[in-house]
């Protein structure tokens, strides 16, 4: 709304006048900055970032209080989405298609792999639309591009820990006793991270150039969603297939959460190292092309 843009951009002016003022010495008048476009392939200036931490902070708490405004439920939507998913999954492909999951019951093989997924697929959709949808911002004042995407991912993990604490309780209820391997647990949501922010990267800078992007983004969501050995195992590939199959960088999430939680004998192994190698590429490969576009943002969006 009205007002919540207001806020934003006096934070920002906030925000770049702080970081004038902190690249000037006591003793000098403060500099005149000339904001100029860029030429061909520019640095992802992660300095500039670091500057604008606060900005970014406040983008997340944003992003989150937005969420969850005017909502019946509330934060019970980052639990009831991938639960009832997980029961429509056991149902379907557990009961009736009789899939294998590694000798673990099926509805927490299932959902201990929807609550990373759910948190890439919050992010990718979250994600792509930040710019679009705060076009009003962009046009207005100057502030890194990039913080906008990073804060939509970011504010998911208050619904991944929601949905985590879910997680915890039917391992308990399912008397499974989670392993020394749990501590791997932070590396893998870092690299969902870093999938759905390079992704996202990615489609962030397309959707303000072709506005057609919001209709490919579900239907490529659905697709990865299956692509994803979420309803089934990747132990039903053999090497070096399964190994390849790590080029989806989110078969090597969810297959590390399973190894991590619920002691499977399947554990990622080479998989996981394809699938971090791939991420990385998009991560840096979107960042790159994110700043080269950045300068058309303002006057196409």
């Amino acid at each position: 709304n009205m007002n919540t843009d207001k806020m934003v951009s006096d934070l920002v002016s906030q925000a770049r006048s702080a970081v004038e003022k902190k690249s000037s010495s006591k003793d000098q008048a403060l500099p005149v900055i000339r904001i100029r476009p860029s030429r061909g392939w520019v640095s992802l200036k992660p300095r500039e970032l670091w500057e604008y931490r606060e900005l970014l902070y406040f983008f997340v708490w944003k992003d989150i209080k937005v969420r969850y405004k005017q909502t019946i439920l509330g934060g019970s939507w980052a639990v009831i989405q991938p639960f009832f998913t997980m029961v429509v999954f056991s149902l379907f492909f557990g009961k009736l298609a009789k899939v294998p999951s590694d000798g673990i019951p099926y509805p927490i093989f299932s959902y201990a792999a929807l609550v990373p997924w759910s948190f890439f697929a919050n992010g990718l959709n979250q994600g792509s639309n930040s710019l679009v949808g705060n076009s009003n911002l962009i046009t207005k004042v100057y502030f890194p591009r990039m913080a906008m995407p990073i804060a939509s991912v970011l504010a998911g993990i208050v619904d991944f820990v929601l949905a985590f604490a879910v997680l915890l309780g039917m391992i308990f209820y399912f008397g499974i006793v989670p392993t020394i391997n749990i501590v791997w647990l932070p590396l893998l949501l870092m690299l969902s991270f870093i999938t759905a922010l390079g992704v996202s990267l990615w489609l962030s800078a397309l959707y303000v150039q072709f506005h057609d992007i919001r209709h490919i983004v579900p239907f490529l969501t659905q697709i990865w969603l299956f692509a994803t050995p979420i309803a089934y195992p990747s132990s039903l590939l053999g090497e070096p297939w399964r190994t390849l199959y790590g080029a989806n960088p989110m078969v090597g999430v969810v297959e590390g959460f399973r190894w991590a939680l619920l002691d499977t004998n399947t554990a990622p192994g080479p998989m996981i190292i394809v699938s971090s190698l791939v991420a990385i590429a998009l991560l840096f490969s979107g960042a790159f092309y994110f700043r080269r576009m950045e300068k058309t943002f303002a006057d196409v969006v």
